[in-house]
């Protein structure tokens, strides 16, 4: 497929007609790129300093800067666009590493279209683009003093390599010895109230007047290591979790009786009598909608420790087999600064021309965008890509 003729802002601004329709790439000696969806062109203008975008709307003949949300990509040798379908553009880094090249700006995915009913404006946001899926985090609640910590440090420790705690958010000051981005992420109370507004927290909670929560970014994280994310929140949580785009494991550890769990509370010798009763209270109540919400997945009993771990261990597949193809590289694609797209069905064709000085082969990349998943404010999973020499 041909590349569509390039046009210039000034072009754009003063109406004339448009050379495409179809969301080809159009080119400019200054980083930019001018994709067309509908009746609106995107141009995104790259600079040393950053990666703008801009807004022209066909059937009001100007041109506006829209809110861009999520954390955008880094200012490169330049970049490629193309629109993928009536949502988003794919974004191509021109020179950057194989694991930050690729790149979404979603014009009207879920998220997009959820932000824009708080304000009057026209939004955009950035969210990275992965080759192949995140494994499924695994969400464990249960009550306090139920075993849940013993059980995930059990399988942090058998499994060092595999599994990943997301760091949680909180407005609270540091205790001595604490360090930010490694016990929690401390930040002001403003901006998290913000980022909660903005759908970037999966779950939250105000505690002793400080603000607790899990973000997007620290789940996407630990995936972006190659590691399965386990969360340990209560069942609220949990509830908030489900409600939203996630997609995990959820997993409720009860106690075999409330006798038990009132020993192994007083067996720990932590808390006052007045504590211990808050809790059980607390724990009845979650039990009960551990058992009834229809929030989790598997419900499983820890009368015996032991055998508890192990039906964890079957319940998620863990064997040899998994661990070892946990044992994956991150992937990527290693591009020139010069390369052409194409589109055919849901299939990106990245052109690379000649491979080195003097030969005449080709290097073809096939990125496959069938399988999105994720996106705003947080990773678009899912791609495929093989490399074709010809």
């Amino acid at each position: 497929m041909g590349e569509a003729p390039a046009f210039t802002a000034d072009d754009l601004q003063n109406g004339n007609g448009f050379p495409i329709s179809n969301g080809f790439v159009l080119k400019s000696k200054t980083s930019e790129t001018t994709t067309v969806i509908g009746d609106k062109t995107y141009l995104i203008a790259g600079s040393d300093e950053s990666i703008g975008v801009e807004i022209y709307n066909k059937s009001t003949g100007k041109w506006m800067i829209p809110i861009v949300l999520g954390k955008g990509p880094k200012p490169s040798k330049g970049h490629s666009a193309f629109a993928i379908n009536e949502d988003r553009l794919l974004v191509i880094k021109k020179g950057a590493s194989p694991e930050d090249c690729i790149w979404f700006l979603e014009v009207d995915t879920q998220y997009v279209r959820e932000q824009k009913k708080t304000v009057n404006a026209e939004i955009v946001a950035w969210s990275k683009g992965v080759i192949g899926n995140a494994w499924k985090p695994i969400v464990i609640s249960g009550p306090s003093g139920v075993g849940k910590g013993t059980l995930i440090s059990l399988l942090m420790n058998e499994f060092q390599s595999m599994f990943g705690f997301s760091v949680s958010h909180t407005t609270r000051k540091p205790r001595e010895l604490e360090k930010d981005g490694v016990h929690y992420h401390f930040t002001e109370r403003s901006v998290m109230e913000k980022e909660i507004k903005d759908r970037k927290f999966l779950e939250f909670a105000s505690v002793h007047g400080n603000l607790y929560g899990t973000s997007i970014e620290a789940v996407e994280v630990v995936a972006d290591a190659r590691k399965r994310c386990i969360l340990d929140i209560d069942v609220q949580g949990a509830r908030s979790v489900r409600a939203g785009s996630l997609e995990a494991i959820f997993i409720f550890i009860c106690p075999p009786s409330m006798e038990q769990l009132e020993e192994r509370l007083r067996a720990r010798g932590t808390e006052t009598e007045e504590q211990i009763l808050k809790r059980l209270r607390n724990a009845k109540a979650e039990i009960e909608q551990g058992k009834t919400s229809g929030i989790f997945d598997h419900i499983l009993y820890n009368d015996k420790l032991d055998e508890c771990y192990e039906n964890l261990k079957k319940l998620l597949g863990l064997d040899e087999s998994t661990v070892a193809n946990n044992q994956t590289a991150p992937r990527g694609i290693d591009l020139p600064v010069d390369h052409s797209l194409s589109k055919i069905d849901s299939k990106i064709f990245i052109d690379c021309g000649t491979l080195g000085s003097g030969k005449a082969s080709k290097n073809l990349i096939v990125l496959d965008v069938s399988f999105l998943k994720g996106g705003a404010p947080g990773r678009t999973r899912g791609l495929d890509v093989c490399t074709v020499d010809s």
